[in-house]
């Protein structure tokens, strides 16, 4: 049986690049690679101690290139963006060309895009939406830690951020994502809302400008914002409350942060403004080691009595994780794990295959606590 044809589409980017190495991790050779430089590409390539990866010079916004590049293939990754700005381009390519598709953002306009131009899932294809850090694994690490000692769910509280460098494509999706990213043409989440009741609730929590996290290094400030993937989440869970912090340790990003919806709305160009943000997060680099941390509380019930499980994931980078959530969708889809048709990542794979997988390659170290921590000592024991 041949080997599927994988393409890589934006593989000599920060994400790209961490995502080809993954794949070759879970034992994927032959990659087709796709980026708009050609020297990048062949670096990446050059990587591959088997030589047998090929690149094909591809651009996202053309749909010449895309076609010529999704022609072959088995199944598509798509690592590229502005993610609200090519919407379902990519996905829609791939399954022209009869291949499957993982992005690893996409998220709500992309399924809806493909959803309104008729279901995969009748031509028998997959396409597997927001697998990356967040959405994607935001998502998974608490639906595992859920079923890591406690017997229901009651109360979530987490805190997600980091200090690193900021790519153009993190960049522009930042800017877009205060208009659009969401379902229906919302923007992608409700600052200062959370759940409340089972329900979202605006202007519930504030903003904490200087505040400290044991999860993080030094001062760091702190904004409440509920996403649809996190509502989505509480539903399948059963959760009461969810409160969700966004985490920006770096001064100069958080100060460009507080103006740049006035700037925007003020006709500011949002090529220079990207390029301030990219800016502003070296700035609040220099000297520094960069991480990501995602932080999670959950409460509930454990033999009938209150319980509290937490869960601390701490990385080197963030793209890394989106690197490797991209991959192991990649990798289910071809394992037939999941059914034909539009799906979320954080629906359609594993949680605990995704732990297995991060603690066992060195992507993130995951600290538990409270009644997560006893669970796993006890599972540990059994085997």
């Amino acid at each position: 049986m041949n080997k599927p044809v994988i393409g890589v589409l934006g593989a000599s980017g920060a994400v790209g690049r961490a995502a080809v190495r993954e794949l070759r991790t879970l034992g994927h050779t032959g990659l087709r690679l796709g980026g708009r430089t050609a020297s990048a590409l062949s670096a990446v390539a050059e990587e591959d101690p088997a030589g047998h990866d090929e690149t094909v010079r591809a651009d996202a916004t053309a749909p010449d290139g895309l076609r010529a590049f999704t022609k072959g293939c088995d199944i598509v990754l798509n690592c590229v963006g502005p993610t609200y700005r090519l919407r379902a381009a990519v996905a829609s390519a791939a399954l022209a060309a009869g291949a499957h598709c993982v992005d690893v953002a996409g998220d709500d306009p992309a399924a809806e895009d493909l959803l309104e131009a008729g279901d995969p899932a009748l031509d028998g294809r997959t396409v597997v939406l927001s697998a990356g850090a967040l959405p994607g694994l935001s998502s998974l690490l608490p639906r595992w830690l859920a079923g890591q000692g406690l017997d229901g769910a009651a109360a979530l509280t987490a805190y997600c951020g980091g200090l690193e460098s900021c790519s153009p494509t993190v960049a522009h999706d930042l800017m877009l994502s205060l208009t659009s990213g969401g379902a229906g043409g919302a923007a992608y989440g409700e600052a200062l809302a959370a759940v409340r009741g089972g329900h979202r609730v605006s202007r519930v929590l504030r903003t904490a400008e200087d505040t400290g996290h044991e999860a993080f290094t030094g001062r760091v400030a702190v904004q409440p914002y509920l996403s649809g993937e996190s509502e989505r989440l509480a539903t399948v869970l059963g959760l009461d409350r969810l409160d969700w912090y966004n985490v920006h340790p770096g001064p100069a990003v958080r100060a460009l942060l507080n103006v740049l919806p006035g700037r925007l709305a003020a006709g500011e160009d949002p090529d220079r403004l990207a390029e301030r943000l990219i800016l502003a997060a070296d700035l609040d680099l220099a000297g520094r080691k960069p991480y990501y941390v995602m932080d999670f509380a959950l409460s509930g019930t454990a033999s009938a009595r209150p319980a509290t499980a937490g869960l601390t994931l701490r990385a080197a980078s963030s793209y890394r994780l989106t690197a490797a959530v991209g991959a192991l969708a990649v990798d289910a889809v071809l394992r037939g794990e999941v059914p034909a048709g539009v799906h979320f990542a954080c629906d359609v794979l594993d949680p605990h295959t995704v732990v297995t997988h991060l603690r066992a390659h060195g992507a993130a170290d995951l600290r538990l606590t409270g009644a997560a921590a006893g669970a796993e000592q006890v599972e540990e024991g059994v085997l």
